[in-house]
C-alpha cells in the first residue's frame, strides 16, 4: 500500500495506529511543496472554523463595552468653523479678551495683551487688566470708549505703485501718498498689510483683518514663496546667477533663493528671483554684495498669488477658493 503511494517501504513491524493515518500539525508545516496547496485538511478546517466563532464574541463584547465607555461628543455633529478658520462661537462659549479684541480686527493678541494691561479695555461697563480673562460672545466690550464689534473678514490684494506708502494708515504721513487711498472704497474695515513693500518698490501687497492669517503669513518660520522681477544698473552675470543659486553668506548665515535667471526675451539687465522666505532684504544684501545696484524692484507672485490680472494701481477681492489656499498652507 505504500508502494503505491510513491513511498519508501517500511519495516513489517511497524503497525501505524489509528491517530498516525491523520497528518499533524506539524506535519503540514514542515510538509515538502509536493502537498496540493489547494487540498486542506478536514482537521483544520474545523479547527480553523472553530476559532473563528470563539473570536466573534470576544470581538462583539469588546464592541459594546468600548460603545459604552465612549464619550457622547462622538456622536455629536463636527463644529461649524469660520472663514478665519476659528470655530464660531455658540452662545455660552467662554473667549479669552485679547483674541476677541484681535478677531475683531482692532490688533493683533499681544497688542490686545498691551491694551488690556494699560486699563483702556472694559467689559460691561468694568475696566479688565486681568491677562488671560474670558467673556461671552454677549457681553459688550469698549476699547477707548468705543464699542468693538466684530467686522467681517476681508482680504484685498493690491498691485502697488511706486512712491506710494504701504504702511498702515496710522503710520504714513499726510504729504506722501498711500496705498489706503486706492483701498479706501474696497470695503469698510480696517486693514493691514501683510509684509512689507518700501516706498520706491511696488507690486503685490496684501491688506488683511484677518490677525491669525497675517500673523501666520509673516512669521520668521513660514516659508511664503515669493517671485521678484528685478531691474539691475548692469548686466547680470552668470557667475552671479551661480553664486546666490548655491549660497552666501549673508548677515552671519548661509542664504540661497530658490530659482534665478536672466527674464526671457529682455536686457541682461533684468532677473527672475524665486525665495521662499519673509526676508526679502536679504536678496538685495546678495545683489550689493556682488556690486549691483536696484534700478526696479517689483513683486510679480506672493504666497501663490499672481498680478497678471491686476493692473498697477488697482485692487481686487480674494476669492474664497484663494483664501482657503493661504490658511491651509504650511
Amino acid at each position: 500500500m505504500n508502494q503505491k503511494k510513491g513511498g519508501a517501504p517500511k519495516k513489517k513491524s511497524f503497525k501505524p495506529s489509528k491517530s498516525t493515518t491523520k497528518p499533524s500539525l506539524n506535519a503540514k508545516k514542515s510538509a515538502p511543496k509536493l502537498v496540493d496547496k489547494k487540498f486542506k485538511p478536514k482537521s483544520d478546517t474545523k479547527r480553523d472554523a472553530t476559532i473563528s466563532l470563539r473570536r466573534k464574541p470576544d470581538a462583539k463584547e469588546k464592541y459594546q463595552v468600548l460603545s459604552k465607555e465612549a464619550p457622547k461628543t462622538v456622536s455629536q455633529p463636527r463644529k461649524k468653523f469660520a472663514v478665519g478658520g476659528a470655530p464660531l462661537p455658540k452662545f455660552g462659549d467662554d473667549i479669552r479678551l485679547n483674541k476677541y479684541i484681535s478677531n475683531a480686527g482692532v490688533c493683533s493678541r499681544r497688542e490686545a495683551d498691551v491694551l488690556i494691561q494699560t486699563g483702556v479695555v472694559s467689559v460691561n461697563g468694568k475696566v479688565v487688566t486681568e491677562l488671560g480673562y474670558k467673556i461671552k460672545p454677549t457681553d459688550k466690550v469698549t476699547y477707548d470708549g468705543e464699542t468693538i464689534k466684530h467686522n467681517k473678514k476681508q482680504y484685498v490684494l493690491v498691485n502697488k505703485p511706486e512712491d506710494f506708502d504701504a504702511k498702515p494708515a496710522d503710520n504714513v504721513t499726510k504729504k506722501s501718498k498711500s496705498v489706503y487711498q486706492i483701498i479706501k472704497k474696497a470695503c469698510p474695515e480696517y486693514l493691514y498689510p501683510v509684509g512689507k513693500l518700501n516706498i520706491n518698490e511696488c507690486g503685490l501687497i496684501l491688506y488683511t483683518n484677518d490677525t491669525d492669517l497675517e500673523r501666520k503669513l509673516t512669521h520668521p518660520g513660514f516659508k511664503v514663496s515669493q517671485l521678484f522681477h528685478i531691474v539691475l544698473n548692469k548686466d547680470m552675470e552668470m557667475e552671479h546667477l551661480l553664486k546666490m543659486k548655491n549660497g552666501m553668506f549673508v548677515e552671519d548665515k548661509m542664504f540661497s533663493v530658490a530659482d534665478i535667471s536672466h527674464v526671457a526675451k529682455a536686457p541682461k539687465n533684468e532677473i527672475g528671483v524665486k525665495v521662499y522666505s519673509n526676508k526679502t532684504s536679504l536678496v538685495k544684501t546678495m545683489l550689493k554684495k556682488l556690486g549691483y545696484e536696484i534700478v526696479k524692484f517689483d513683486r510679480v507672485e506672493f504666497a501663490g498669488l499672481d498680478k497678471w490680472d491686476l493692473a498697477r494701481g488697482n485692487f481686487r477681492h480674494l476669492t474664497k477658493k484663494e483664501v482657503i489656499s493661504l490658511q491651509m498652507a504650511k
